[in-house]
């Protein structure tokens, strides 16, 4: 048995993603800030464990990786789905809001990256990691100075832990969604204007849904990809093709 760990589970890209790997027969961790929403997803699954995790907290995420391992007794692959978007013009943003978005984005990808590994290498088997970037690791938008910074150093991140990691056989790739029908981004798909100068920029002109996100992470922890590391996989609807 597989056993998978995803953070942000409890909705959205984190949701459909655990759903998705436990289809194909995982154990899933549903880690989440909101406890009572990663259990409502991991109660929907067959083998599947709830934990309220804050991505910034560094004992918090050890003592996860600790429950994992006493639960189902090894880690094989992680989702880092958690994630924070916040507007607001360079002017004015707050230092704290920067930090903020910085620390759950960037920061919590690399303490779920780190420790999980971490696990993989005392068992010895290798692994997988998928960090959930953005269009927004390739490209910024106005008003956006905070978010397009954290993840801009979520891909460069992916490429570095890909090259430590790799001794060890553990792959790490990033993921760049596009605009995907998710509560995080609902306000901004809904609005009639900057709804539709979203779907002016994506050339299938619709929003992507997560379970499109959730098999490509299915497929990036999967050993049809065990010869990728290191990449940037967009999926945008052709955003960055233009």
């Amino acid at each position: 048995m597989q056993v998978s760990l995803v953070t942000g589970a409890a909705s959205g890209i984190g949701a459909a993603t655990a759903r998705r790997l436990a289809a194909r027969g995982d154990a899933v961790v549903c880690a989440d800030l909101d406890g009572d929403g990663a259990a409502s997803t991991a109660a929907e699954l067959t083998q599947a464990m709830p934990f309220a995790l804050d991505v910034t907290d560094e004992a918090a995420t050890d003592a996860m990786v600790a429950a994992t391992l006493e639960r189902f007794g090894d880690l094989h692959h992680v989702v880092a789905c958690a994630g924070m978007e916040l507007h607001g013009h360079s002017l004015e943003f707050s230092v704290e809001d920067f930090r903020r978005t910085v620390d759950v984005n960037l920061t919590g990808c690399f303490l779920t990256a780190q420790r999980t590994a971490r696990a993989m290498v005392e068992a010895g088997h290798g692994g997988s990691i998928v960090l959930i970037g953005s269009i927004n690791s390739k490209i910024a938008l106005p008003a956006f100075a905070a978010y397009v910074s954290s993840k801009g150093g979520v891909l460069m991140l992916g490429k570095g832990l890909a090259l430590d990691f790799a001794a060890h056989d553990i792959r790490v790739n990033v993921i760049g969604p596009g605009v995907i029908n998710t509560p995080m981004s609902a306000n901004s798909i809904a609005d009639p204007v900057r709804g539709g100068w979203l779907m002016s920029k994506t050339p299938l002109g619709r929003p992507g849904q997560p379970e499109e996100i959730a098999e490509l992470a299915a497929f990036l922890t999967s050993d049809a990809a065990s010869f990728m590391t290191g990449a940037y996989v967009p999926a945008d609807g052709g955003w960055l093709a233009g």
